[in-house]
C-alpha cells in the first residue's frame, strides 16, 4: 500500500510525484518505458547522445524559468541559441525576428527528468493495464509483467489522454462518470516523427543556423544541429521532426526506415543537399507528440469517491512548461481531496536544495 501511485514518469508525473513526496506523502511512479521523461526523450547512439523529442526550452511563466535557472545553477542546462530561423519554401531564409534563450541539456533532455527523480520510488520497464477500486477503498493497480499487484489511496495518471482513456475506459460501469471520460476523449494529438542523422566531418560547411522552422512545408516541421549541443561532438548529427501531416500517412508503418530517407531528401532540397546522404539514421515515431485539441484546465479530476486525477502536457497544452504546472495542480487537487493543508508550490524546488 502507498498514499498516491503516479501512472507515467514524464515531466508532469514526475513534478507531482516529486511535490507529493515533499509535503510527506508516500508515493510510487509506475512507467512502461525503460527511462524517465516521456518526450524529454534522449537516445545514445554512435558515442553521442541525441533530442528525438522535446529539442529545447523556451520559458514563458515565472515558475518555469525560476526551475530552468536552478539546473542552470547545477550545470543540467545551458543556453544554446537565441535564433531559430525560418524557412518558407521558395523564399530565403529569413532572419529571426524575435530573440529568446532557448536551454538544453548538454547530457541530453531526458537529464531533466533524471533531476527530478531523487528520492522517489519509481518502477520503470511496467506497464499499468487495470486500475480498479477495491472494498477497503484504495486503488488496485494491476501490472501486465507481474502477478503483484499494487495498491494506492489515490491515483495521478500522467499519461496522454487517449492511453488514459484505453486504460480507465475498462472500469466496471458508474465508477467514472461519463462526463469525465467525455471530456479525456475530447483531448486530441498529433503525431510526428523524428529522424536522427549523423554526416562525416567531411561534410562541410555547417549552416550558420543550429534550429530551423519550416514554415508550411507538407513534410517537415523543424531541424536542428543536435551535435552542437554536446561538449566536443565527434561529427556533425541532425534531428529532423516531421510534419503532423507527414506522421500521419507514416504512422502506422511497420518499416520508418522509408520515411526517414523521404524525410532527409526534402530537407536536402530546402536546405543542405549533403543531408539526403547520412553515415547512419535512426527513426522514432511519437503517436501523441502535441496536444491539437488540449483540456482546458490544469488538470481533469473524476468524480469518484477514491481520488483519481489526470495530468500532463495536453492539460494546456503548453508542452514541458505545461506538463510542470499540470503536475503541480494536479498534486494539489490530490493533496486537496485528501483532505490535508494546501501545498506550497516552493516546496517544490527543496528536491534541488
Amino acid at each position: 500500500m502507498t498514499d498516491i501511485a503516479v501512472i507515467g514518469a514524464g515531466m508532469a508525473g514526475l513534478v507531482c510525484a516529486q511535490q507529493l513526496s515533499q509535503a510527506g506523502y508516500s508515493v510510487l511512479v509506475v512507467d512502461k518505458s525503460r527511462g524517465l521523461g516521456g518526450r524529454l526523450a534522449t537516445r545514445r547512439l554512435h558515442g553521442t547522445w541525441a533530442d528525438h523529442g522535446a529539442c529545447y526550452l523556451k520559458p514563458k511563466g515565472e515558475l518555469f524559468r525560476r526551475f530552468v535557472e536552478i539546473l542552470r545553477s547545477r550545470h543540467i542546462l545551458e543556453v544554446w541559441t537565441e535564433e531559430v530561423y525560418e524557412l518558407t519554401a521558395g523564399a530565403p531564409l529569413s532572419e529571426p525576428k524575435n530573440r529568446s534563450p532557448r536551454y538544453v541539456a548538454p547530457a541530453g533532455m531526458s537529464a531533466i527528468a533524471k533531476s527530478l527523480a531523487p528520492g522517489l520510488e519509481i518502477l520503470l520497464n511496467q506497464r499499468v493495464i487495470a486500475i480498479t477500486p477495491t472494498s477497503e477503498k484504495s486503488w488496485r493497480i494491476t501490472l501486465e509483467s507481474s502477478n503483484e499487484e499494487l495498491t494506492a489511496k489515490a491515483v495521478v495518471v500522467a499519461i496522454p489522454a487517449p492511453q488514459a482513456v484505453m486504460l480507465l475506459e475498462s472500469l466496471s460501469e458508474g465508477v467514472l462518470d461519463t462526463a469525465f471520460l467525455d471530456n479525456l476523449r475530447s483531448v486530441e494529438f498529433y503525431p510526428s516523427i523524428s529522424a536522427i542523422a549523423g554526416y562525416p566531418l567531411t561534410s562541410q560547411p555547417l549552416p550558420q543556423w543550429k534550429a530551423l522552422t519550416f514554415v508550411d512545408d507538407a513534410d517537415l516541421a523543424w531541424i536542428g544541429l543536435d551535435s552542437s549541443k554536446r561538449p566536443n561532438p565527434q561529427q556533425p548529427h541532425f534531428v529532423v521532426q516531421s510534419s503532423a501531416d507527414f506522421a500521419q500517412r507514416h504512422l502506422e508503418s511497420q518499416d520508418l526506415e522509408p520515411a526517414g530517407k523521404l524525410m532527409l531528401q526534402r530537407a536536402a532540397e530546402l536546405s543542405l543537399p549533403w543531408l539526403n546522404t547520412p553515415e547512419w539514421m535512426q527513426v522514432h515515431r511519437w503517436r501523441y507528440a502535441f496536444p491539437s485539441r488540449p483540456w482546458h484546465e490544469a488538470f481533469l479530476s473524476a468524480e469518484t469517491p477514491l481520488p483519481l486525477v489526470c495530468c500532463g502536457d495536453w492539460c494546456g497544452g503548453n508542452l514541458a512548461e505545461g506538463a510542470m504546472l499540470s503536475g503541480l495542480a494536479a498534486a494539489d487537487e490530490i493533496n486537496h481531496q485528501l483532505g490535508h493543508l494546501p501545498l506550497d508550490n516552493v516546496n517544490f524546488f527543496n528536491v534541488f536544495v
